[in-house]
């Protein structure tokens, strides 16, 4: 969903018309979907060292997640996807969190919810490169990315429907058993 408001030229402009120019914009900023490139990118990895997508590939899908630690959505989608990963030792898909915070928040949020995915940090300091790449407008956005670098599926916000079908194409559980899961939650 894109934030119309932030187009808007002046306050006084909120609920009236929005100029040609401001809704192409928009329009070019939307969150990427499934059957488009993924664009590639090279980010710091929180642990050191640099990755780009384009070396990733190779190793199988890649399933990348953005997120910030303040969002209360990714503080409860982030530990189901831990549990992905975990899953996912054999190798079948790579998975990344990628943190539009800086280190020191990053590993902070690590600790408080248990993730050991690796994570990559699309800085502030370089005006979220990946992120704006990606048309994110909110998070978490994940994208599952195919070898040939085409996105088969993505979701933004929190489903509880679309975790269990990524779960369902990765061929593993998503959730518990009985576990009481949100059916939806916005990013």
């Amino acid at each position: 969903m894109v934030n119309l408001l932030r187009f808007l030229r002046h306050p006084i402009d909120v609920g009236l018309g929005i100029s040609r120019e401001d809704m192409a914009s928009a329009k070019q900023n939307q969150t990427l979907e499934a059957g488009q490139r993924a664009p590639d990118f090279k980010l710091q990895e929180l642990s050191g060292g640099q990755w780009t997508l384009k070396e990733l590939l190779p190793g199988g899908p890649v399933l990348l997640t953005f997120f910030k630690v303040s969002c209360p959505t990714c503080q409860l989608t982030l530990p189901y996807l831990e549990r992905i990963y975990k899953s996912l030792a054999d190798g079948r898909a790579r998975m990344f969190a990628i943190s539009q915070d800086d280190a020191e928040a990053t590993r902070e949020f690590h600790k408080e919810f248990g993730i050991t995915m690796p994570t990559l940090l699309d800085s502030a300091r370089q005006n979220y490169p990946a992120s704006n790449a990606y048309g994110l407008t909110n998070v978490p956005s994940m994208f599952l990315i195919e070898r040939d670098g085409t996105i088969s599926w993505s979701l933004v916000g929190f489903s509880k429907k679309d975790i269990e079908k990524l779960g369902g194409i990765l061929g593993v559980n998503s959730f518990r058993p009985g576990e009481n899961v949100p059916e939806w939650k916005g990013g």
